[in-house]
């Protein structure tokens, strides 16, 4: 019996000493949790539901995200950020103190240093936001890093060689082009476009051809079960229930593959725009290094059916989609976080 009261006396210690190094992937649609010897813990959408009255956090993550498009005027379900940057300052320092709650507890002897991911296009003013956010959110330092590098290294680029690797990173509201060597961004460039910008296009070409309103989930769901770079032979359908703009009543349509395509072909015009433009900036030495082992892609929209194919066409470069590619961000933060005091010198913005 003691032995047993022993063991569980420390496993209580563990938890309130452990866990002193977070990693959060602070996405637009999707926020990771790494913590270094468990990987990655919490998985959910960058979603919070708030009561308009007395301004109190009712859900984060999966319960709010269940929220959007059904709450009544009491409660707002929204995302915090937007293409990538905060757009509600209290609102995401409330969700990052979620995250660290949820993997640390409430109750703990040490506040945890806490490495964040922000885009490369990043201005300082919103670089700042993001630390003091996560100071104030319980963080003992908060550490930011280029989403690029984060991508590479959980995308297994060895970016510290003297050799050129291009790494790709498509999430919710941002697309990440950039080339790396010696552990350092060579050449880069952000742009504000990523899935949601392909969900609004998707919801925004229905309403249009066929007179539907849908919701945002509604798109979501179009995008991974249709969604193609290319236009197909063989197309499939997309049985979709909205309402509609001429009579203000429910009603089903049916959509195919390539009517999807057609929506979404501004949005990925712009990514293949974005990554001939770092291709143009590139060193000839590394462009020809970028040949050799083609582009690498993460993040959500890497799972874009043929869009390997597509940038492979437009730029003549080959496109390799990362193995998981959701993962990519979260676990190249896991690496840095153990590896902390050599990324300390060379990557990292801190505040104490």
């Amino acid at each position: 019996m003691e032995i047993a009261k022993c063991e569980i006396s420390n496993i209580k210690f563990n938890i309130l000493f452990s866990n002193r190094k977070i990693g959060i992937d602070l996405g637009t649609a999707n926020s990771l949790v790494y913590i270094p010897g468990k990987g990655i813990v919490i998985n959910e959408p960058s979603v919070v539901a708030i009561s308009i009255n007395d301004g109190v956090i009712l859900a984060v993550g999966n319960a709010a995200k269940e929220m959007l498009g059904r709450t009544p005027d009491t409660i707002v379900a929204h995302r915090p950020l937007r293409d990538g940057v905060i757009a509600d300052y209290k609102v995401t320092e409330a969700m990052i103190r979620y995250f660290i709650n949820k993997v640390s507890g409430k109750i703990r002897f040490f506040k945890p240093e806490v490495m964040v991911s922000v885009p490369a296009g990043i201005t300082s003013t919103e670089r700042r936001a993001v630390i003091e956010a996560t100071v104030k959110a319980g963080a003992k330092a908060a550490y930011v890093v280029k989403e690029p590098i984060l991508a590479a290294i959980g995308a297994n680029i060895p970016i510290n060689s003297a050799s050129g690797h291009m790494i790709v990173d498509i999430g919710g509201g941002t697309t990440e082009v950039a080339v790396i060597s010696l552990g350092g961004i060579v050449c880069a460039t952000s742009v504000r476009v990523g899935g949601d910008k392909i969900d609004g296009a998707i919801a925004a070409y229905i309403k249009e051809k066929h007179d539907l309103a849908i919701g945002e989930h509604t798109s979501e769901e179009i995008k991974k079960t249709l969604g193609s770079a290319l236009p197909v032979k063989d197309e499939e359908e997309y049985n979709i229930k909205g309402r509609d703009l001429r009579t203000g009543l429910p009603r089903n349509v049916t959509i195919t593959t390539n009517e999807v395509t057609e929506a979404m072909t501004d949005i990925i015009r712009s990514i293949v725009q974005a990554v001939k433009a770092v291709l143009r900036e590139t060193p000839p030495e590394l462009s020809a290094d970028i040949m050799d082992k083609g582009m690498i892609l993460s993040g959500g929209g890497a799972l874009l059916k043929n869009l390997d194919t597509l940038l492979t066409e437009a730029t003549g470069v080959p496109a390799y989609i990362a193995e998981d590619p959701l993962l990519c961000v979260a676990k190249g933060a896991g690496v840095a976080l153990e590896n902390l005091e050599v990324y300390k010198r060379s990557i990292l913005s801190k505040k104490r």
